[in-house]
């Protein structure tokens, strides 16, 4: 008998991938789409949600092809962006209104309001977040409330985010989502492992429109026979984040690491222990198997290679990503030129969502290299201040294991190591978000008995060590502080 694969479909912000992985992690294939990114306001951020099922079936049919047919397909994996929501006919399968993305910031009025009336103690307590619009639960009701189909629907309407919308799709009405998706909802409390009727009551989101909670490894449903030439069995789903800690085999206590996409997301696993934090870091569910849960903490920050993104679609300062590792090194420094990359507001330690993006220290000795190398240099300063509020939250950071389309920059990743002063650890395969998905799915169809076991799937490394002197590092973090404090208005 051929040697199976296991088919992840990676639904990004800016692409949705299918990607085939051999049983022993090494990919043997990759299927690309991009998505439209829709800006109808200042501060909408919208995806088309049936154009990431026709591209997420496209990019899989292909896959499917390359591994010789579904019958070489041991299991399906998804891993999604997360706290984007789709709201959908029941009946006819379709999306009633565009996805609501997780960079959208529209519901900030909402959330002030709930913040106002005293309820955000009660949705920490219970939930491990902060009230932002960065959760999906806050766009639920702003499409309850703003999209008339979604009140006639009534009990016809379906709630979910992109791993529950493309297993429904799959398997033609299964309506579930994992435990790591649902942590992020502020509709879920950590510790139970149902939706909670308080805080449903209090965002005004319908249960009966909800998926039901599952666990992140296990047999889910099959794909539709006729869908990819063959029923495939759906065996892992986790939210982007919580796919690459567990590709990075960061599942015990204070093992840490960072993805560098679109944002820069940092996870520290707290093993089984309920994630607390008095320094504004988030709790999160990181997997669960057979109903156990295991957790981290979790710092996010909203901008990170979408902020290159910005550099080269409006300013056209650079033609692709991959030039701004050689304009970095073409200057000796930054020439005075700090930015604060708040185009999608602040995210963690801060979040405020009002924030916009500064850029400071312009003269006219700045140049366009200046200024690139200030944006990369804005993802080290925005990890120190995670890094800080990890240590007062006594979870500090021992190494740093690195991943996502950014970690391919060996600039960022030795002025990370630089910055934080600390040992930075990146994959040789740094797509670690898919890898993690195909670890649940290796474990939820048996190929592997435990996530531990599954670890072996994961690459060798390379490491970057630190070599700036402090002198230097504390120059770089006042300009940084300088100019936050602008932004904050605490200048």
């Amino acid at each position: 008998m051929q040697t199976p694969y296991l088919l992840v479909l990676d639904e990004g912000t800016t692409s949705t991938r299918a990607m085939l992985f051999a049983v022993d992690g090494t990919v043997a294939a990759i299927e690309q789409a991009e998505l439209t990114q829709h800006y109808p306001a200042d501060g909408h951020v919208e995806h088309d949600a049936a154009e990431i099922w026709t591209k997420t079936l496209a990019c899989a049919h292909r896959a499917v092809e390359k591994a010789g047919g579904a019958d070489r397909i041991a299991a399906i994996g998804i891993t999604n962006q997360r706290e984007t929501v789709v709201a959908w006919d029941r009946r006819t399968g379709e999306p009633i209104t565009r996805a609501i993305v997780w960079q959208d910031r529209r519901t900030a009025g909402f959330c002030e309001q709930l913040r106002a009336d005293g309820h955000e103690q009660l949705i920490r307590e219970r939930t491990g977040l902060v009230v932002d619009p960065y959760f999906s639960g806050t766009k639920m009701r702003w499409v309850l409330d703003n999209v008339p189909e979604a009140a006639a629907l009534s009990d016809r309407l379906a709630l979910g985010t992109v791993e529950s919308w493309l297993v429904w799709k799959l398997t033609g009405g299964l309506h579930i989502t994992d435990a790591t998706n649902a942590s992020r909802t502020m509709l879920m409390p950590l510790d139970k492992a149902a939706w909670d009727a308080d805080l449903l009551s209090l965002l005004g989101v319908p249960a009966s429109a909800l998926p039901e909670i599952v666990d992140t490894a296990g047999r889910f449903g099959t794909t539709l026979p006729d869908l990819l030439g063959g029923p495939i069995p759906i065996c892992g789903l986790a939210g982007d984040q919580q796919a690459a800690t567990i590709g990075q085999n960061c599942l015990s206590a204070g093992q840490v690491k960072a993805t560098l996409g679109t944002g820069a997301f940092v996870l520290a696993s707290t093993g089984h222990e309920l994630p607390r934090s008095n320094n504004r870091l988030l709790g999160t569910v990181l997997a669960q198997c057979d109903g156990k849960r295991s957790y981290a903490l979790e710092g996010s920050v909203f901008v990170a290679g979408s902020l290159v993104k910005w550099l080269r679609d409006q300013l056209g300062f650079v033609g692709t990503a991959s030039e701004t590792e050689a304009l970095a090194r073409s200057v000796p420094d930054n020439g005075g030129v700090c930015i604060v990359p708040a185009l999608s507001g602040l995210g963690a330690p801060h979040w405020r969502p009002e924030a916009r993006g500064l850029i400071g220290g312009l003269t006219q000795g700045a140049t366009r290299a200046h200024i690139v190398r200030a944006a990369l240099e804005s993802i080290a300063h925005q990890m120190h201040d995670l890094q800080q509020a990890y240590a007062a939250d006594g979870s500090p950071w021992a190494t740093l294991r690195l991943d996502g389309g950014m970690s391919a920059n060996d600039w960022v990743a030795q002025d990370l190591a630089d910055m934080l002063d600390l040992e930075v650890e990146r994959p040789h395969n740094v797509e670690t978000t898919a890898l993690g998905a195909a670890m649940l799915a290796a474990v939820g169809c048996g190929l592997h008995a435990t996530l531990t076991d599954a670890a072996a799937m994961r690459s060798g490394v390379s490491l970057f060590e630190p070599g700036m002197d402090a002198a230097t590092r504390e120059r770089r973090l006042d300009q940084w502080r300088a100019l936050l404090a602008l932004e904050l208005g605490q200048a």
